[in-house]
């Protein structure tokens, strides 16, 4: 039989049970706890009925009051989507550079194209379009394809290399399978440095250069748009400058993809974020 007893300092009975003389006081939980317990536990009851809550064998329960998150996002975003309409409806009916000399819906686009832009963009070109080594940096005005509006928007709308019929294609060839010598390509690559000012060039990389890239690049490396050939005259490197990089370049080259984004972006979106690429600082 348990021995209970009076505590002397707290006033308090015990329960009778002692641990290394340790003696537990006798001290119930308050009413009102208790009370408000027992309720949270009826309300959870109460809720497992009344909404969705217990998995079953091939569904779940969906509850008495037929609630579902899903429904409510649905409306939430078809509110949404209502609401918007006043000006995508804008967006949709104009080409993209009447949009841009629309004041109010330039504002909206800058403001859509910055969520598009970080959401999609962001990891290859950086949040500011900075680019990084294979990924064109678009807020200077180094354009492979062209830095107007709607050279950006076909660029972003089509991808480059991509799976649209319609999208941008250019390939450089692998020069080091026997077009060109290894002796050759090194010559070109020391003409190719000093098209921007960083080496000296050579009777035979200058006559290898004609022959070989011109077609392309230019007769003085200014590049062509038609064919997405960058410019080899202003320092500015999609890769690399560095001699073995050049010369890795030169003899099988890397040839970078842009997904298409017609299909994973919609036209309001595309028109959104292509306006705020050209407003990044280099558009044309």
């Amino acid at each position: 039989m348990a021995n209970i007893e009076r505590d002397e300092v707290s006033g308090t009975d015990t329960t009778g049970h002692e641990w290394d003389g340790l003696k537990e006081l006798n001290t119930p939980l308050p009413r009102w706890w208790l009370w408000t317990f027992y309720a949270t536990i009826i309300y959870a009851v109460g809720a497992w009925v009344v909404y969705p809550s217990w998995p079953t064998l091939t569904t779940y329960w969906k509850g008495t009051s037929g609630y579902s998150s899903r429904v409510d996002l649905t409306n939430d975003l078809a509110a949404q989507t209502q609401e918007r309409s006043v000006w995508t409806k804008k967006f949709a009916a104009l080409p993209i550079t009447e949009i841009a000399q629309d004041r109010n819906l330039q504002e909206v686009a800058m403001a859509g194209g910055k969520v598009i832009f970080a959401d999609n963009c962001a990891p290859c070109h950086g949040s500011s379009g900075t680019g990084a080594p294979g990924y064109p940096v678009l807020a200077d005005d180094d354009w492979l394809w062209g830095g107007s509006l709607e050279e950006i928007e076909t660029t972003v709308r089509y991808g480059i290399r991509g799976a649209h019929d319609d999208t941008r294609v250019s390939e450089m060839p692998a020069f080091g399978d026997d077009y060109l010598t290894a002796a050759q390509i090194k010559s070109v690559a020391g003409h190719v440095l000093s098209l921007s000012g960083q080496g000296a060039s050579s009777a035979e990389g200058a006559e290898v250069f004609e022959n070989e890239c011109a077609a392309c690049h230019g007769e003085k490396g200014e590049g062509g748009r038609d064919f997405g050939a960058p410019k080899l005259n202003d320092g500015l490197w999609l890769y690399s400058s560095a001699g073995d990089d050049l010369i890795a370049q030169i003899s099988k080259p890397k040839h970078g993809v842009m997904p298409t984004w017609e299909g994973r972006l919609d036209d309001v979106s595309i028109k959104q974020v292509s306006i705020y690429v050209h407003a990044l600082g280099g558009g044309e």
